[in-house]
């Protein structure tokens, strides 16, 4: 059996840190991909895409993390 408690401190904490590494990857994809892509590489182009991509997905996950820890916090009081 997998435990699945979990201290909802620590997962708000997680989700906190998501969400603002998806700000910050999207924010960096879409300076690179956008505003700076004539200076430069074509390698560094096409990761600043791929950041346009991963950036909200890590920003959707942390939201969710973010509502299972507010939730076994209600649960727990």
């Amino acid at each position: 059996m997998i435990d699945q408690s979990f201290d909802p401190h620590r997962l708000l904490n997680l989700g906190n840190l998501l969400m603002i590494g998806g700000v910050l990857l999207l924010l960096i994809g879409v300076c690179g991909a956008y505003l700076f892509d004539q200076r430069l590489p074509l390698g560094t182009i096409v990761a600043s895409h791929a950041l346009v991509i991963l950036g909200p997905t890590a920003l959707k996950i942390g939201y969710v993390v973010r509502l299972l820890a507010q939730r076994q916090a209600t649960l727990a009081a």
